[in-house]
């Protein structure tokens, strides 16, 4: 059982990067190795969840197929309508007809956030089931609503016109993934086997977007990890590595982003870079 550090070195110095912006930044950083400590600011907060969802998305999948009721080997066209609202990843601007398997199109997904796959995916599975699966395995802060948000939305939209989720909804369902690779009770929780949850995690290692959590740290650093894109903000969650061992977990979400800042650079540019500061901060310090 884990305690909630509201003082410290560290926790002194993630506020103060927090602090330092004129938008609200949500996190929780959990220490994987040592101690098990954990440091939050507004982690139970509903916060938009852009892209960070997948991961759950991916779980739930994973469980279906591990339950016979998906094949992660099924063979799955592209379609001119998957392009359709759809402004993220490469497949939009492939040609219709391309075949792949339900399991590649979990890992575009994944990998490059590719809103087409996550269509394929979806389209497997229904938004009650999504939402069901995440309150079951005791992510109760995180609302799945919508299948792909409007392109249409304002900035100002509401939090229910988006799925939302918590920092630390996220942060435990990364670890609960790491536990499964050696903890069977780990994997019954998610609801599949131990293999599926490694192929999970490596399908967060296999991650190419290096913004936000990766963009500070040593280069070559592993993090298994997913990042998201709102129109409130950006977000990332992932699993940092040290010499090949989890180091530590952390999930940020920025929010009220605004869309300019007074010098001009652009909000999500320093959203990231919040974020890719508080990750750098906690490699600091907990080698410290």
């Amino acid at each position: 059982m884990t305690t909630m550090i509201e003082t410290g070195k560290l926790a002194e110095r993630l506020n103060a990067i927090c602090d330092a912006q004129p938008f609200v930044t949500r996190f929780m950083v959990r220490a994987s190795l040592g101690s098990g400590e954990t440091i939050g600011r507004g982690a139970d907060e509903e916060t938009p969840s852009a892209s960070t969802r997948k991961t759950s998305i991916m779980m739930a999948a994973l469980k279906a197929a591990h339950e016979g009721r998906l094949d992660l080997d099924e063979q799955i066209t592209y379609e001119k309508r998957f392009a359709e609202e759809v402004a993220s990843g490469m497949f939009r601007y492939l040609t219709p007809g391309i075949v792949i398997s339900l399991r590649d199109a979990i890992t575009g997904m994944m990998v490059l956030s590719d809103n087409v796959c996550t269509k394929m995916v979806f389209e497997r599975l229904t938004l009650e089931e999504v939402d069901s699966y995440c309150k079951s395995i005791g992510m109760t802060g995180t609302n799945h609503r919508f299948l792909i948000p409007p392109l249409a939305l304002s900035p100002d939209h509401s939090l229910k016109a988006v799925t939302t989720t918590t920092a630390r909804d996220q942060v435990y369902l990364l670890q609960t993934i790491l536990d499964a690779q050696d903890a069977q009770e780990a994997a019954d929780r998610l609801g599949c086997s131990q293999a599926l949850c490694a192929y999970a995690l490596q399908t967060l290692k296999n991650q190419i977007l290096r913004y936000a959590i990766p963009s500070r740290l040593p280069f070559g650093v592993l993090v298994a990890h997913k990042g998201g894109t709102g129109k409130r903000g950006r977000m990332n969650a992932g699993i940092v590595y040290r010499d090949g061992s989890p180091f530590f977990i952390i999930a940020a979400f920025t929010d009220d982003v605004p869309q300019e800042m007074p010098d001009g650079t652009p909000g999500y540019t320093v959203a990231l870079e919040t974020i890719g500061r508080l990750s750098r901060a906690c490699w600091d310090e907990f080698q410290s």
